[in-house]
């Protein structure tokens, strides 16, 4: 049974229709990547499976229950956590006021999964105290990551992880983005630096114009001289 499935989802912005039937699915410890232009509707796809825009018509399973059209609130008790692009963390609170932000609808003890978030990414171990509006743009993405992490879910949407960082960082998201799975958490991720996560990625999918173009393995797209010379800048 797939954890994710969104079939023939179409949804938009108020009058305007983004998605035209677009479809994913997701095995259990899959990483996902989602390529394409810009306004192809691949952050439009995120924030449908999440509840947070209307889904006119298709479905959406996960975990074998149909969540289409559930609130946010519903579907992160389920154990599906999202992280936007931007606007992911509390810029005037600690990298640990952070993570217990995360923790919001946790009814236990969360310290020692606290502990174990912070075992994930070191680099943010030793600075638990200081406020998030301090630290790197890249700092900044992995509290996201982490204070998304707090509530132990099964998948993570992530919508542009890189964004807007060096290269170096890039590559240290991308490596963290791994350990993360590496722990069993299966992720979708919306990404430019195409090449660099399809690399990694169980699973690939392209589109353009709100619409499915392309679907294979990370690898595979890759090798694909057509998807290469359309969306790969050659």
């Amino acid at each position: 049974m797939a954890l994710l499935e969104a079939q023939g989802i179409v949804s938009g912005y108020g009058g305007m229709e983004i998605l035209h039937g677009v479809s994913v699915r997701v095995e259990p410890g899959q990483i996902v990547t989602i390529i394409g232009p810009n306004g192809a509707g691949k952050s439009t796809l995120l924030k449908a499976i999440f509840g947070l825009l209307w889904v006119k018509a298709g479905r959406v399973t996960f975990n074998g229950t149909d969540i289409t059209n559930w609130s946010p609130e519903r579907i992160v008790r389920l154990g599906m956590c999202f992280v936007p692009q931007t606007e992911n963390v509390f810029p005037s609170l600690t990298v640990q006021e952070n993570f217990e932000m995360g923790a919001f609808i946790r009814t236990d003890d969360y310290r020692a999964r606290m502990e174990e978030v912070f075992e994930l990414f070191p680099d943010l171990k030793a600075r638990r105290h200081v406020k998030v509006g301090a630290l790197s743009g890249g700092q900044r993405q992995m509290v996201a990551l982490g204070r998304a992490l707090m509530l132990d879910p099964k998948l993570l949407l992530l919508d542009e992880p890189s964004a807007g960082l060096a290269p170096k960082m890039v590559e240290l998201i991308f490596e963290r983005i791994r350990d993360i799975n590496k722990s069993g958490v299966a992720i979708v991720m919306v990404e430019q630096n195409a090449r660099e996560a399809l690399k990694f990625s169980d699973r690939g999918y392209v589109l353009a114009g709100g619409e499915n173009r392309f679907e294979d393995t990370g690898p595979a797209l890759l090798q694909n001289e057509e998807i290469g010379r359309l969306y790969l800048g050659g």
